[in-house]
């Protein structure tokens, strides 16, 4: 269960059968959705949509997610040395979209802070962390795995945005 990649134009890349089926099968484990975020080399706010983050540890507090390699993002992530990871509420999925997407501006309209390392915190979220990479990336297929150590979160007690079957829904209270 891939998230539309905000490099590739939107579309997701063609996939095989086999592979097609593997991602309907993975379909079936609900993810969180967030949106990652970071400052580039010349102080844009850069960030997309990420359903592939994890918690690792509590002590320290470290967490991961993945990038694909080819992602014109990598550079701004690897490079900023933190980075925010905005877990989305229920109600957000037109952020997630937005994130997925190939705008050139994701940022135009979305009301946003800088969080205590200058990444963007974004208005509404259900929580956020803002985090120090820590180590170097590792490769892992087509994509590269980020940890990072948490250096501060807030939680908003919201209920988080949830992708599973090829769609964002919420939690059935």
């Amino acid at each position: 269960m891939t998230m539309v990649s905000p490099d590739r134009g939107g579309q997701p890349a063609a996939i095989s059968a086999p592979d097609r089926s593997l991602r309907t099968m993975l379909g079936h484990y609900a993810t969180g959705v967030t949106v990652v975020t970071t400052i580039d080399g010349d102080g844009q706010p850069v960030g997309l949509t990420v359903n592939s983050f994890t918690s690792v540890s509590l002590r320290p507090p470290i967490v991961l997610w993945c990038l694909r390699r080819d992602s014109t993002s990598r550079a701004a992530f690897e490079r900023s040395g933190h980075y925010a990871v905005n877990i989305l509420a229920r109600d957000q999925a037109n952020l997630a979209a937005r994130f997925a997407s190939s705008r050139p501006d994701r940022f135009a309209e979305v009301d946003w802070r800088a969080g205590v390392a200058g990444q963007p915190v974004l208005d509404g979220v259900s929580a956020w962390l803002i985090c120090r990479l820590k180590g170097a990336t590792i490769p892992a297929g087509d994509h590269i795995v980020l940890f990072g150590q948490v250096v501060t979160f807030r939680t908003h007690h919201t209920d988080p945005l949830l992708f599973a079957h090829g769609r964002y829904s919420g939690l059935d209270r």
